[in-house]
């Protein structure tokens, strides 16, 4: 009866009733769920429900002909794949992960890999195969993949040569890791060649029926203390929302191709590149981009028929920097952003520019997509635009008491009486931090915004401390675990910084132990950057150092991180009116 108790846990703890014969049932026996108002099946799963459905729409010439998934290399290598070939290599993949790596349904699959290909193949076919897919930035360091791996369990990785050295430095400490395979064009000792047993498996497969509540993914998501948890996605909150979202958002047509640049280990990347895409039987534009570099980005807008674009403001502000009036993007339609705040200079500028609107959207990787401007709403300047018609989103006051519109609050999603599709399951064996992100009927995002009459959301910044810089959340522990290796640091204390490109970055105070307070500021900051970037993913580097004597504190010793913010940003907006 294990399962049964975990099940009410989880009911009780979304508010949702068990009762009487239901739970008697097997779960995977009940005729369907109620959540919000729509009915989920018991049954989905998105490769058979979705993939399957447009491969059969392409045999029957139902849908328009054109790719699925278009991949350039940037190097002149292009891979180009329909529905029906989408379908073939899928199973095949499914086939390599449950025949060939003897993996089972529920088992965890870490998923490292940069945008190639197999990433879609792959997740797929976890989605296929029943298991359970991780994915995970190749950025990460040996001390991320092994407290990934050991935490998580994971059954098995699939990861490219950006990484397979660091896995092979940590897997013997990972007990539940059985399986390594490497996506790459030459073999490696201990590993199983992922494209090999591609070639070699069997076309057919039997999809794995999973319930619409099972797990499907898990994403790690940084918070302010602590090391990153596990939150995790059913079949129904990632694939059933998309379906639900489709036409409420970036509303693709079949004949559309959307390029969608983001790391493949965030939440934006299989909503827009996989999900959203797929389920509206349009095709799936991807770059390898190995390295962020406008000019290609440029090129590729003016020479493939990509007609919607998405990325975080910092592709746009990038962009920007360079004379678009070189360029010409005959094909391009529709352009959105999300992941952190859009400035209204971009928008005009980049209106000017191209003629083009940016349309804001947001969202956090427990709740997806949950306010948009959609193609057929109005812009405002600075504005995220409203709500997504199944989530009901208000601003809260400490009570989780609605606020009237144009007060300042936490933005918050309501989750009782019944939980909307879409919301994430709940943080992987951490009911008690499942628990504190709601408050009264919502759960809290943690964003500080305003709703106006027309029921816009202005997005006024983090209520914690966590850091957006690029797009890229980062917590602050981990910098500062990282930073306090370091001999030099006796205590250190890292906040976001404003910047005018990436919005903000990290900045980390640092107290010096005695012996280093002699030595060159300018050489320290950089051995300290150098060593964060060592140990830990790059992007979480302290672009910023101060030198401090100390750093405020609680009566009780708890160093207050929100004073040092604070008077950093006071400091910048003094400095820019100046």
């Amino acid at each position: 009866m294990h399962w049964l108790w975990k099940l009410q846990r989880i009911c009780i703890l979304w508010g949702t009733q068990v009762s009487g014969r239901t739970v008697h049932l097997h779960t995977k026996q009940l005729a369907s769920l109620q959540w919000g108002h729509q009915e989920v099946p018991a049954k989905f799963n998105f490769a058979s429900d979705v993939i399957d459905h447009w491969a059969g729409m392409e045999k029957t010439g139902k849908r328009p002909p054109g790719p699925a998934l278009w991949w350039v290399s940037g190097d002149g290598d292009e891979i180009v794949w329909n529905f029906s070939q989408l379908r073939e290599l899928s199973q095949q993949a499914a086939n390599v992960l449950s025949v060939a790596c003897s993996l089972q349904p529920g088992d965890r699959v870490a998923v490292v890999l940069p945008r190639v290909p197999e990433w879609w193949l792959v997740t797929l076919g976890c989605m296929r195969a029943g298991l359970v897919f991780m994915p995970g930035t190749i950025q990460m360091k040996a001390k991320d993949i092994l407290y990934r791996l050991q935490v998580s369990k994971a059954r098995a990785i699939v990861a490219g040569d950006e990484v397979a050295q660091a896995v092979d430095t940590v897997a013997s400490d990972c007990p539940s890791l059985k399986t390594k395979l490497v996506v790459s064009e030459k073999s490696r000792d201990g590993w199983l060649d992922f494209k090999t047993l591609l070639r070699e498996a069997s076309t057919t497969h039997c999809c794995v029926e999973t319930g619409s509540q099972e797990a499907a993914a898990i994403y790690f998501t940084s918070g302010t203390s602590g090391l990153p948890k596990m939150a995790e996605h059913s079949h129904s909150s990632l694939g059933m929302k998309a379906k639900m979202d489709a036409g409420l958002w970036i509303d693709l047509q079949a004949s559309d191709i959307m390029w969608t640049i983001s790391d493949t280990a965030w939440i934006l990347n299989i909503l827009a590149s996989f999900l959203e895409t797929w389920t509206a039987g349009a095709c799936t534009f991807i770059h390898l981009l190995r390295k962020f570099d406008p000019v290609v980005i440029l090129k590729v807008l003016s020479s493939y028929p990509i007609n919607s674009l998405v990325g975080a403001p910092i592709i746009y502000r990038m962009l920007l920097q360079q004379d678009l009036s070189s360029y010409k993007f005959p094909h391009l339609q529709n352009c959105f952003s999300g992941g952190e705040t859009l400035l209204p200079d971009t928008l005009e500028k980049w209106r000017a520019q191209t003629g083009l609107d940016i349309r804001e959207f947001y969202g956090q990787t427990e709740t997806g997509l949950t306010c948009r401007v959609s193609k057929t709403m109005k812009i405002k300047p600075g504005y995220l635009g409203t709500a997504i018609p199944h989530y009901d989103v208000q601003v809260l006051d400490d009570k989780g008491k609605v606020l009237p519109p144009g007060t300042e609050g936490d933005v918050g999603v309501r989750v009782k009486p019944i939980r909307p599709i879409g919301i994430f399951s709940g943080y992987v064996d951490n009911l008690e931090k499942t628990a504190a992100n709601i408050r009264g009927d919502f759960w809290i995002l943690g964003d500080r915004a305003i709703k106006d009459q027309d029921g816009y959301f202005q997005y006024l910044g983090r209520a914690d401390d966590i850091i957006n810089s690029s797009g890229y959340r980062i917590g602050p522990s981990e910098v500062e675990n990282a930073l306090m290796e370091h001999p030099a640091v006796v205590e250190t204390a890292v906040t976001s910084s404003p910047d005018p490109v990436r919005g903000e970055v990290v900045k980390a105070f640092v107290v010096l132990a005695p012996q280093f307070l002699s030595h060159d500021p300018d050489q320290l900051t950089k051995e300290l950057q150098q060593h964060v970037k060592s140990i830990t993913a790059p992007y979480k580097y302290p672009r910023k150092v101060e030198f401090v004597s100390d750093l405020p504190k609680t009566v009780t010793g708890k160093i207050q991180r929100k004073k040092l913010r604070d008077k950093e940003w006071k400091t910048s907006r003094q400095a820019g009116a100046q």
